[in-house]
C-alpha cells in the first residue's frame, strides 16, 4: 500500500462502506469525501461526515499509519486544526487524539491493491497493457478529449514562453516553430537556432530570390563551407559570404546531422524545401489564421525544392533524379505539431474560441500518426481514427503511463474500480 493509492481509494470511496466505525467505536457516515488537495495542508478539502449522527464539515487527512499524524507534526500545525477525520490504512497507536480515526485495512479489496502493485512493477509497453482493451468506450471518449486538451494547453504554454522572449511577435514565433519542425527530431534544435539567427524582416528582403534564401539557410547551418566543383553551390557560397558580411551574421554553433537518416530527410533537402516555402508563402502565420480549410493549408505547404536538388541530396554530390517534394506525411506533421498548437495558443491568448476549435477540427481531419507509440497502442487493440486520437494517446503514454500516474488516469481509474475484471 502507498499513501497515493490510499488517497485514491478514499477519493473514490473504493472500500466497504457498511457499518463504518472509528477506532473509538463511533459511527461514521461519509457524506462528501472532499476534493483532493495538491497544495500544502490536509489531503482533502470541503469534506462532510456524520459522526454519531452529527454533521461535521472540514478537511480529511490520509496516512498509512496513525502514528504519522504526530510524526509529521500535524498536532502542532494550525493548517490541520479543521481536520474532522484521520483516515489510515493501519491503526498502530493508542495515543489519544481529538481527531477521530477511521482504519481501512480490512475494508479494501486485496485484488485492487495487487493490481496496482503489478502495474507499478511491470515492464510492459504501458502498466495496464493486459487489461486496457476492456476500458469502457465512454471512458475513452471523454478521456481522449481531456488528454488532447492537456497536450495543446502544454504546447500553448511553450509558445507563450517563445513569445515572451521575442516581444510577443507571433509571426516570428511561428517561423521559429516551423523551422524546428522541418529539422525533425534529430535537427530540431539546430533548425530553431538557425531561424532565430535569421529574422523574418531580413528574409523578407530576399524572398524573391530563391538562391539567396537557400544561401542564407544553408550558410547559417554551416553547409556551404566547400570547396565545391559545381557552379550552383559555388553561387550559394558566394551569396552567403556577401550576405553574411552585409548583415553581420554569425553561423549557428549547433551541428546538423546526417547520420542514420534517409536521404530525403537530409538537412540540406529540408532546408531547400524550407527556403522554397519562404519563397512562395511568405506569410505563414497569417495564412493559417485566415484559412478555414485544412486542405487549403496543405496545398500552401506542398512545396518542391529548387531544381538543383532533384539531382542532389548534398551540395556537389550528384544523385539519381528524384523530385524533392514535401510529402503528405511531412505536411501533416507540420499541421499536427506546429499549426494546431499555434492556433490553439493564439485562440487562448486572444480568448477567441474559433481558433481553438479550428485547431481541434484540423486534427480530427488529419490522418493518424504512425510511430512507436501509436503502434504500441494498436497492438493492444486501441483503434484510432485521426491525429486527434493519436495525439491523445501520445500524451497518455508520455505523461501518464511512463510516469506510472495510473491513479490520475481515467483508464486506470476505470480498471481499478472494484468489480471490474482484473488482468
Amino acid at each position: 500500500m502507498t499513501e497515493q493509492l490510499l488517497q485514491f481509494i478514499w477519493q473514490f470511496q473504493y472500500f466497504n462502506r457498511s457499518s463504518l466505525l472509528t477506532t473509538d467505536g463511533e459511527t461514521i457516515e461519509v457524506v462528501v469525501p472532499g476534493r483532493l488537495n495538491r497544495d500544502q495542508g490536509p489531503d482533502f478539502m470541503d469534506a462532510q461526515i456524520r459522526l454519531n449522527g452529527t454533521l461535521f464539515a472540514g478537511t480529511v487527512e490520509v496516512h498509512l499509519k496513525t502514528s504519522q499524524w504526530k510524526a509529521h507534526g500535524h498536532d502542532g500545525d494550525a493548517n490541520y486544526r479543521n481536520v474532522i477525520l484521520h483516515v489510515v490504512y493501519e491503526h498502530n497507536t493508542d495515543v489519544v487524539s481529538d481527531v477521530p480515526v477511521l482504519q481501512l485495512q480490512s475494508r479494501i479489496q486485496g485484488l485492487l491493491v495487487e493490481q496496482y502493485h503489478e502495474w507499478m512493477q511491470g515492464g510492459d509497453f504501458i502498466p495496464c497493457a493486459a487489461s486496457i482493451a476492456r476500458t469502457p468506450a465512454l471512458t475513452w471518449l471523454a478521456w481522449k478529449d481531456r488528454l488532447l486538451a492537456e497536450r495543446l494547453m502544454r504546447k500553448a504554454a511553450e509558445v507563450f514562453l517563445l513569445l515572451k522572449g521575442n516581444g510577443m511577435h507571433w509571426e516570428e514565433t511561428a517561423w521559429w516553430l516551423l523551422a524546428r519542425n522541418f529539422g525533425m527530431p534529430v535537427n530540431a534544435e539546430a533548425f530553431e537556432a538557425l531561424a532565430r539567427s535569421l529574422p523574418l524582416r531580413l528574409l523578407s528582403r530576399h524572398r524573391g530570390q530563391i538562391h539567396q534564401l537557400e544561401a542564407l539557410l544553408l550558410g547559417q547551418a554551416g553547409l556551404l563551407t566547400g570547396p565545391f566543383r559545381e557552379e550552383y553551390p559555388k553561387l550559394l557560397q558566394r551569396e552567403y559570404i556577401f550576405l553574411r558580411k552585409k548583415y553581420g551574421l554569425v553561423p549557428i554553433v549547433q551541428p546538423v546531422h546526417f547520420l542514420r537518416m534517409r536521404p530525403p530527410n537530409f538537412p540540406t533537402v529540408r532546408l531547400a524545401q524550407l527556403a522554397m516555402l519562404l519563397h512562395v508563402q511568405g506569410r505563414f502565420f497569417p495564412m493559417i489564421l485566415e484559412q478555414d480549410d485544412a486542405d487549403e493549408v496543405r496545398m500552401q505547404l506542398a512545396v518542391t525544392a529548387n531544381d538543383y536538388w532533384h539531382e542532389h541530396y548534398r551540395p556537389d554530390e550528384p544523385s539519381p533524379f528524384r523530385k524533392k517534394m514535401l510529402g503528405r506525411d511531412a505536411i501533416d506533421n507540420v499541421l499536427v505539431n506546429t499549426v494546431a498548437p499555434l492556433l490553439f495558443a493564439y485562440g487562448s491568448y486572444q480568448q477567441e474560441e474559433r481558433f481553438r476549435s479550428k485547431a481541434l477540427r484540423w486534427l480530427s481531419e488529419t490522418a493518424t500518426e504512425d510511430n512507436t507509440i501509436t503502434r504500441g497502442f494498436s497492438a493492444l487493440g486501441i483503434t484510432t481514427a485521426s491525429a486527434f486520437d493519436t495525439q491523445a494517446l501520445i500524451e497518455l503514454k508520455t505523461r501518464y503511463c511512463d510516469a506510472r500516474r495510473c491513479l490520475e488516469c481515467a483508464v486506470g481509474n476505470a480498471l481499478l474500480r472494484p468489480g471490474r475484471p482484473s488482468s
